[in-house]
């Protein structure tokens, strides 16, 4: 118990330096999105795991039947699935950059980017105050 309290004690720091780092990331040029926001979206996406990890080993052991435990633990799957939403947008925002390499009539703007990565930014601050 006392590993699982430690890392979620971790989740919150993390998610705030990650919401930084979209921040950063989506007030630049964007002009090489993969180098420039694939980072970004696999330390996300590894965080949502590390989140889904806990949430199942917690779910599994006996903290639902502790006092609070069944309330805490439906407050983590919450912003476990924030998180993981987050890491979507980000890949989304890759998605919308290169569409220009593929398609004629793609955006040739990271304006959709810059809107996913604020989208993704908005979600993470949300799960760190869940």
């Amino acid at each position: 118990m006392t590993e699982h309290t430690r890392l979620l004690g971790e989740v919150v720091p993390a998610l705030e330096e990650l919401s930084a780092e979209a921040a950063r990331i989506r007030d630049g040029e964007i002009a090489k999105p993969v180098r420039e926001i694939a980072p970004l979206s696999l330390r996300v996406h590894e965080l949502a795991m590390k989140c889904t990890q806990q949430v199942h080993d917690l779910s599994v052991s006996q903290y639902p039947a502790m006092k609070d435990g069944a309330d805490n633990l439906a407050h983590l799957a919450g912003a476990c699935s924030q998180i993981s939403l987050a890491a979507t947008l980000c890949n989304l925002a890759i998605h919308h950059r290169t569409e220009i390499l593929l398609y004629e009539d793609a955006d040739p703007t990271p304006a959709t980017s810059r809107d996913q990565l604020r989208r993704a930014g908005d979600e993470m601050q949300r799960a760190a105050t869940t």
